[in-house]
């Protein structure tokens, strides 16, 4: 296969979408070989262009989910738009929309509404907490939905909680809709489906709910080690870097202590015969594997722990990961052609055999509109009138 020729070529998108989730989803389909044909308010856009302009002018979070998409800068609030818009969808296999709560009804682009007017289209909607609930009508972002739904609380430090890094409710989410996308093309059966940020999180929150269902407890988290499992977590070196050990059985316990820190004495000690006793003592080995730590080189550390096969790894800041030598070993990182030049972005993770991903450029806004338009049979009389009352841009 080539880019021209992926898993998903010939397949239509059309994307009514904003910030990370469903623009997530779409450019997951993108990198399949979809087609994605992005409508955005003339009025500025996605409001994701607007977060910063880092890039060149451009905005970090927009750069990176939405290469290779055609960008279509469509009123919709106007009959004339949403004329425009139906007709597009006539030729689509598949439309992604994450809205405001209501816009999708207020607009006649409901889930109801399209399998009445558009029967073989498959229709996604992201929203925050899902139909039918208390939180229905509410606004849903990243983090609100991360705190909502208990992330937080198992994250950052005792009465310390922390929302994580990465959007993952976001990107989760978006992808949850990108898998039930391909699940419905693998079927060839047109329908609708809804996936909620919250539920998203509840779910991918399955251990500690699950711990505290069958426990009563509610596990405090612990920053860079993991309440499930000890030991498990980050140690200060010698030569003042940090480096992250994890064992996850009794056998690479034993290992541990006995091929790393030459501790006989711990791997015969009965308190740390078993996971559930290792996790009620850790405060003791992580002091007795930090005093270890302390004594060695990063890389004295990462050499041995290797030679034991237990698992390890170098904490890295971003910017150590920009010039990360497994990334460039492995050649992960292409150029994108954006409006404001070509910058660097890195590959999709999925590797199939025989396929580059397209990696297209970054779209500016409505850079495709009168292309599409002309697609769907407008001519440039009908479209001069169309930008002339503000329909499109």
């Amino acid at each position: 296969m080539t880019s021209s020729d992926g898993p998903l070529a010939g397949i239509t998108v059309v994307a009514l979408e904003q910030a990370v989730s469903a623009p997530m989803c779409t450019r997951t389909l993108g990198d399949f070989g979809a087609r994605v044909i992005k409508v955005e308010n003339p009025k500025g856009g996605d409001f994701a262009r607007h977060y910063d302009d880092v890039v060149g002018g451009l905005a970090a979070h927009f750069v990176w989910v939405n290469r290779g998409k055609e960008s279509v800068a469509l009123d919709l609030k106007s009959d004339a738009g949403r004329a425009v818009l139906h007709r597009l969808l006539e030729r689509a296999d598949v439309l992604v929309s994450n809205l405001t709560p209501g816009t999708t009804a207020k607009l006649g682009l409901s889930l109801a509404d399209l399998k009445v007017r558009h029967p073989g289209l498959i229709a996604v909607e992201i929203d925050g907490y899902g139909p039918g609930g208390p939180l229905s009508h509410k606004r849903a972002y990243d983090l609100l939905v991360q705190a909502e739904s208990g992330a937080c609380s198992v994250t950052g430090r005792p009465g310390a909680p922390a929302k994580p890094g990465p959007p993952v409710a976001d990107v989760c989410s978006g992808l949850y809709a990108a898998l039930s996308v391909l699940a419905m093309l693998h079927a060839r059966r047109p329908g609708q489906v809804t996936v909620s940020l919250f539920d998203t999180m509840a779910e991918l929150m399955g251990y500690p709910l699950t711990y505290t269902r069958h426990s009563g407890v509610e596990q405090q988290p612990l920053g860079m080690g993991s309440p499930a499992v000890s030991p498990y977590g980050a140690y200060r070196t010698a030569d003042g870097q940090t480096v992250v050990l994890g064992t996850t059985n009794d056998r690479e316990w034993q290992r541990l202590a006995t091929a790393l820190l030459n501790r006989p004495d711990l791997a015969d000690d009965e308190r740390f015969r078993t996971n559930a006793g290792r996790v009620e003592h850790r405060a003791v080995l992580d002091a007795e594997i930090g005093a270890w730590c302390a004594r060695h080189d990063l890389g004295h550390v990462q050499d041995l722990a290797d030679a034991a096969g237990i698992g390890n790894s170098r904490y890295n800041t971003v910017g150590d990961v920009l010039v990360h030598p497994h990334l460039a070993a492995r050649d992960r990182w292409r150029h994108l052609d954006t409006p404001s030049g070509p910058v660097p972005a890195l590959l999709p993770p999925p590797v199939i055999s025989g396929y580059d991903p397209p990696m297209g450029a970054v779209p500016a806004l409505g850079a495709h509109t009168d292309a599409v338009l002309a697609e769907l049979g407008y001519s440039q009389d009908e479209m001069a009138d169309l930008r002339s009352g503000g329909t499109i841009r």
